[in-house]
Order: structure tokens, then sequence, then C-alpha cells
């Protein structure tokens, strides 16, 4: 187990390394992305435009060896757009017979930019190929490759031509990733070094198959009593009727199992990204937000007296329970 933590922690770096080469800055941002991976997982990037979301996803997608599809999710987008569809075929003897053309989303790492552009309707055309990692079409399943990832960016909803995405699909997504501005030492080596005549380009450092081995080491990480104690006890304390006074105060309805399983495994990545073989307290501490920020909603009163999501997590992260 040593052993194979030592090789992970050589990769990791490397990746690391590879990444921060195009990407200046926004250390958390892919501290946070490759969390996601590293555990398995999907990730929704929140963020204005032009903080190179896409850039980050695309350089992700090079540097870990995997093969990536891009879908410009746009109102006029149907779901057939990114499962794919069945053609009809006729061979020389006039027999017809139907065909499944795949789509974009039969890929190792899909990019699925500004993807709260898209119906809701069109949205939800991922949901089973981000939870079960096959999708159905005409009654026939159809796997997908492995390893499967979806990087996913959205524009903040206050912005013109946007929806809401489901609540059953923010589910799926492991960690949301909040993209800030850059700071300004980062910003000035982002104006020098992309506007001159020639620009970094990202490099692979791991190959897809190593990633999957990297993903079977996190399972295999032990997590003490303690933390799946704190685990529990910040996951339950988030839901409304769950013995914590503020959050049945402000909380119009918390996070479910899948908040808990999330966090088992950022825990578990973030300790070996850290260079530890096990994951600690303040593990769970640090990926509180990421982890239910998604998977809560805010009561309307709570809203109103500008209550923030963000807010009630850091209460519920700070508390002596975990």
């Amino acid at each position: 187990m040593i052993a194979a933590a030592e090789a992970a922690l050589a990769d990791i770096a490397a990746i690391r390394q590879a990444v921060s080469e195009v990407i200046f800055g926004q250390e958390e941002v892919v501290e946070r992305t490759l969390l996601a991976v590293l555990s398995g997982g999907h990730a929704l990037l929140v963020g204005v435009p032009g903080l190179a979301k896409t850039k980050l996803v695309t350089t992700l997608g090079t540097v870990l060896g995997l093969d990536s599809n891009r879908i410009q999710f746009t109102p006029d987008l149907m779901p057939s757009d990114i499962l794919g569809s069945e053609v009809m075929d006729q061979d020389d003897t006039g027999r017809r017979s139907f065909r499944f053309v795949s789509g974009p989303v039969f890929t190792q790492l899909l990019m699925a930019d500004e993807i709260n552009r898209a119906s809701p309707r069109t949205q939800s055309a991922l949901l089973q190929a981000m939870q079960e990692y096959h999708v159905t079409v005409a009654g026939q399943r159809h796997d997908l490759p492995q390893p499967f990832h979806v990087l996913a960016t959205q524009n903040p909803l206050e912005q013109e031509g946007t929806y809401p995405l489901p609540e059953a699909q923010l589910d799926r997504f492991l960690l949301q990733v909040d993209v800030p501005y850059p700071e300004r030492e980062a910003e000035r080596r982002i104006l020098l070094e992309t506007t001159g005549g020639a620009e970094a380009v990202a490099s692979p450092a791991i190959t897809a198959r190593r990633l999957t081995e990297i993903q079977a080491l996190i399972r295999r990480m032990p997590v003490p009593d303690s933390v799946v104690n704190a685990i529990l006890a910040l996951v339950r304390s988030a839901r409304p009727g769950h013995g914590n006074a503020r959050t049945d105060a402000t909380v119009a309805w918390g996070p479910g199992p899948r908040a808990g399983q999330a966090m088992m495994l950022c825990a578990r990545a973030r300790a070996l990204y850290d260079g530890r073989l096990a994951p600690s307290i303040d593990d769970v501490r640090a990926l509180a937000e990421p982890v239910l920020q998604h998977r809560m909603a805010l009561t309307f009163a709570a809203r109103a007296e500008g209550t923030g999501i963000r807010d009630v997590i850091a209460s519920l992260a700070a508390s002596e329970a975990l």
C-alpha cells in the first residue's frame, strides 16, 4: 500500500506540474477538480465567462491521457445530440435495419460546456450516463468507455439565457467547484504569457489506465472511525429535522446519502493529494462546501434575510460535533 501510494504521489505531482504550465494560479480550483476525477466522479465548475473553465477541462483531458469530447450546450440542443440515435440502413437486397450511431457522450472525458444554457430536458439526458455509466436508446443498453467523467461548466444563473439544473442532476456531480477571479499576480502572468507569439500547450502526464489504478488505490485507503463519524455528523446536521436548530430554520431540503459517499471518496483523494495515507477531520471540513452546496436549498425566508448557503455550511463545518 505504501509503495503504491508513493508511486501515485509521483504521478499526481507530474499531473500538477503539467497543469500549472497551462493554467496559472487557481490552485484550489485545480485541486478540487482533480479530486473529483481522482475519486472517479464528476465536477461542476461554476463561474462567469472568461475564467479559463473550458481551458482547464481541455488541459486535464490531455494531461490525464483521456479521450475527450466537447458538447456546447445551447437552447436548441436535443438529447439525441448527446446520446446518439438510431438510423435506418438499407443493404443491397433492400433489407432495412436500424443502426445505432453513438453520440459524443461515448468518450472518457466529456466536457459539457455551459451546461445550463440548454433546456432541463436536454440536461437530464446525462442523468443515466453519470450514475450508471451506460445509456439506453430504443430499449438497448450501450456501455460507456472506462473511465468516464463529466466535467461541466456553468454560468451564474443571474446571466441571460440560463436554466437551473434539475436537483437530481446536481446530485450526480461529486463536487461543485466555484471558479473565482484570479489573483493579481496570476492575472499578470496570464496577460504576459497568453498574448505573445506562442502559447503553452499541455502534455500528457499519465495514461487512462494509470488513472484507473490511482482511483482503485484511493478506494482502498483506510478511513478512521473518527472521520466516518465526522462525515455522518456533518451530512446529517445539514438536513432539516435532525436536531440542528439553524438548519431547521434555514434549510428547505438537505443532502442525501450520496453526499456522504462523495465526502468519503474525496477525503481519501485529498489525503493522497497532500501526501498522506489516511484522511483526517480537516479534510472533511475543507470539502464541506464543494460537496454540500449543490445538494442543499434554503427556505424562502432565509433567502429573503440574505442568508447564503455557504454561510450555513461554514457554520456546520465549524461545529464542535465534528
